[in-house]
């Protein structure tokens, strides 16, 4: 099951450094304030403490619960000193909310840096889940600024890198900032441990996260939730009265060997790995009392261990394949294929109607929605009024606010009037190619945001042909993360640079996805670190991606590492979008 690795694949860094850095940041921080002696998790409620002086950590998500709890302490007499730590960094907009509630006397503030957190040899997130409403949708850039930050701790800590590609708005900006704060430190010499780096923006390709996963790491994360790279497995599970929480990392030999496999394999490795171990198990009996102790000091704790672990994982995958065939799992993967060739888009249709009037899951049917509107680049007036009016009928009018913000972010789109496809890619192509424009206009944005997804996968042959018998068994492209039915336009696009070196003969392909494409090559630094490429990913990525991406490792010699704003799949990129009042 494990795919063997070329003996020439280059060694990835150890991002533990990064974890100790913060840690004693921290603890610097945390040492300036004398008396502290426990931390607290603000909820809304009112924080018993006996000091006079208080010192709060708080994530940029909920510090507005602070105010909450200075005026609970003067409510009941308790005028107190405070420090708020904010993490990853600090907004002006902070000081001036403690100004407006008339706290800033009361307070002193700092910033703990924790820009990154690895989750696994080859994964690192900056754990910001609000990165793409806020970007994308609200046009908030001050993750900007976060981003290049992270871009630039790596750097320092891994770098320098030679290369540089990068493809979006958001990633032309993240990139500008980083190179700002180059330029502003000190530059020293050191053996550079990564290569290549390549910035993407999560609305150049909104159709991967949109599909249902099925390597059996992202149908854990669609169906369990993993969080911070733990995941917590419910009694169904583990066969017990309590759910355990367990972290999903290369730590778990059992996990590791079948996280990137299409789940349709994992159960008969499985099977193998439960035989093998009752053999292991078995080889107890006829030993003598020397080869028992032998055997008890230097064997048991590792098959007890693996049990375990095995254990979990059958359960896990039992439960999985029990909600999957509840939900007619393999009719939707065979609609969702069906999107993604261009084929039987009325049969599609029809089914999507079913599964709203059915009410099936919102989120869900929100999701077959955007896929079709992406891959058809638009809906037809009466089929996007019909199912918009279906849907709201089934789920609520409280969501015609997320039907703007989805046509806003041009998830779900209606097709204009006499508008051909060649029309619209020649007006994008002037928009993107204006330069004294600075930015389109509102009439043009919605525009500019229709997906060219069949043309895109004309070009780039991200559906392969699909009289050709696909064996998942022996994967021979990314395509086997999707069942063979696509190749993910993300994990394409980078394949496509690193082989051109460049975007020199993707012009196409680039007019087609709004531009904004850019290749720097440092000719000062001269690295061995070439097969080491960081991919960087804002507003989200998916575990899929992140199994295509190794698979891509595998086969060309190299080791990518992927660092994301956060781990995303089509429930958290669609919630994010719902109106917050629905």
């Amino acid at each position: 099951m494990a795919h063997s690795v070329r003996r020439d694949a280059p060694e990835l860094p150890d991002f533990s450094l990064l974890k100790r850095l913060a840690r004693d940041q921290l603890i610097y921080l945390l040492e300036q304030q004398h008396d502290v002696d426990k931390l607290y998790k603000v909820e809304h409620k009112p924080i018993l403490y006996r000091t006079v002086r208080g010192c709060f950590l708080y994530p940029l998500t909920n510090w507005f619960l602070f105010p909450d709890v200075v005026n609970a302490d003067k409510a009941f007499g308790r005028f107190r000193r405070y420090k708020i730590i904010f993490s990853p960094q600090k907004f002006y907009a902070c000081e001036n909310l403690l100004e407006e509630q008339g706290i800033f006397g009361d307070v002193t503030t700092d910033e703990w840096s924790f820009y990154l957190l690895p989750l696994d040899d080859d994964i690192i997130s900056l754990e910001l889940p609000e990165f793409f409403r806020d970007y994308f949708l609200e046009g908030d850039q001050r993750w900007v600024r976060t981003a290049g930050s992270a871009l630039h701790l790596l750097h320092s800590v891994y770098g320098p890198f030679s290369k540089v590609y990068g493809i979006g708005r958001c990633s032309k900006m993240a990139y500008e900032s980083w190179r700002e704060q180059v330029e502003e430190g000190e530059q020293r010499a050191r053996q550079a441990e990564i290569g290549n780096v390549f910035l993407i923006d999560r609305d150049v390709d909104l159709v991967t996260p949109l599909c249902s996963q099925v390597v059996y790491e992202g149908l854990v994360d669609d169906i369990f939730r993993i969080k911070c790279g733990c995941v917590e497995f419910c009694p169904d599970v583990t066969s017990s009265d309590k759910s355990i929480k367990v972290m999903l990392n290369s730590q778990d030999k059992v996990f590791n060997e079948i996280r990137n496999e299409h789940f349709s394999q994992v159960f008969g490795f499985l099977s193998q790995k439960a035989r093998n171990l009752q053999t292991a198990y078995d080889k107890r009996s006829g030993m003598d009392i020397k080869q028992m102790k032998t055997f008890v000091s230097e064997e048991l704790k590792g098959l007890k261990q693996e049990h375990r672990l095995l254990s979990l994982h059958i359960g896990a995958s039992e439960s999985m394949m029990k909600k999957k065939t509840k939900q007619d799992f393999q009719e939707l993967l065979k609609t969702e294929h069906s999107l993604l060739e261009g084929f039987e888009i009325r049969e599609c249709i029809s089914y999507i109607e079913e599964h709203i009037n059915r009410q099936v899951s919102m989120v869900e049917s929100m999701r077959l929605l955007c896929l079709l509107s992406l891959t058809e680049n638009g809906l037809l007036p009466k089929d996007y009024r019909s199912l918009k009016n279906q849907f709201l009928q089934s789920y609520g009018i409280e969501h015609l606010l997320t039907f703007s913000n989805l046509k806003q972010l041009g998830l779900l789109v209606e097709q204009q009037p006499g508008e051909t496809l060649t029309v619209m890619e020649s007006r994008v192509g002037k928009l993107v190619n204006d330069k004294t424009a600075g930015k389109l206009t509102d009439a043009f944005s919605s525009l500019a945001k229709k997906s060219n997804f069949r043309a895109l996968g004309r070009r780039l042959n991200l559906v392969p042909k699909s009289d050709e018998e696909y064996d998942l068994r022996v994967p021979r492209d990314m395509a086997y993360i999707f069942s063979g039915a696509y190749i993910p336009l993300s994990c394409k696009l980078i394949e496509q640079v690193l082989e051109r070196d460049g975007w020199t003969g993707l012009e196409e392909v680039t007019r087609m996805l709004n531009g904004h494409e850019f290749a720097v090559t440092d000719a000062r630094v001269k690295t061995d670190s070439q097969r080491i490429i960081l991919v960087m990913f804002l507003g989200g990525c998916t575990f899929s991606e992140i199994s295509a991406l190794r698979f891509l490792g595998r086969e060309k010699g190299l080791k990518f590492i992927v660092v994301t704003t956060a781990i995303t799949n089509s429930a958290r990129l669609l919630e994010s979008m719902l109106d917050n009042h629905a």
